[in-house]
């Protein structure tokens, strides 16, 4: 079995509507098993140096706006083929499209308060992880 980690976070909208536990639940009913878990109210610093990717994009602002507007609750995520499952499981960005059963669908707002964040590839993954978790890997091999 070939496990790897990716990184999910539940945004503010899903973690101050106490749906945190809920998302958690469902991830781990999926196979998932949580390695390291933290609650944390970004700064528009780390917002912006999270999110650094999308800068350009028109969104950039109200995501990071959005993303500030409360805590939320970076999780270490394992299993095989982590981050493709993990996007499966949580579905499409916009949860009118969102497949029937994913985190997205049964937990999210509207396409910009989507309820959670996945990683979309294994180096993101690691740039992502480390950002909130540097050297955990370590501890949790």
């Amino acid at each position: 079995m070939n496990q790897s980690d990716t990184l999910a976070i539940v945004k503010p909208d899903a973690f101050g509507a106490g749906k945190a536990g809920k998302i958690l639940a469902h991830l781990e009913s999926a196979g998932f098993r949580v390695v390291a878990t933290r609650v944390v109210r970004l700064s528009r610093t780390q917002a912006e140096a999270f999110y650094a990717v999308h800068r350009e994009r028109p969104f950039f602002g109200s995501l990071v706006a959005f993303m500030t507007s409360g805590p939320c609750m970076p999780v270490l995520l394992r299993r095989e083929d982590a981050v493709a499952e993990l996007r499966r499981v949580i579905g499409a960005t916009d949860p009118a499209e969102a497949d029937e059963g994913t985190v997205r669908a049964l937990y999210a707002e509207s396409k910009e308060r989507n309820a959670i964040h996945a990683s979309d590839s294994p180096e993101n993954a690691g740039i992502e992880s480390a950002f909130f978790f540097a050297g955990t890997d370590r501890l949790l091999a």
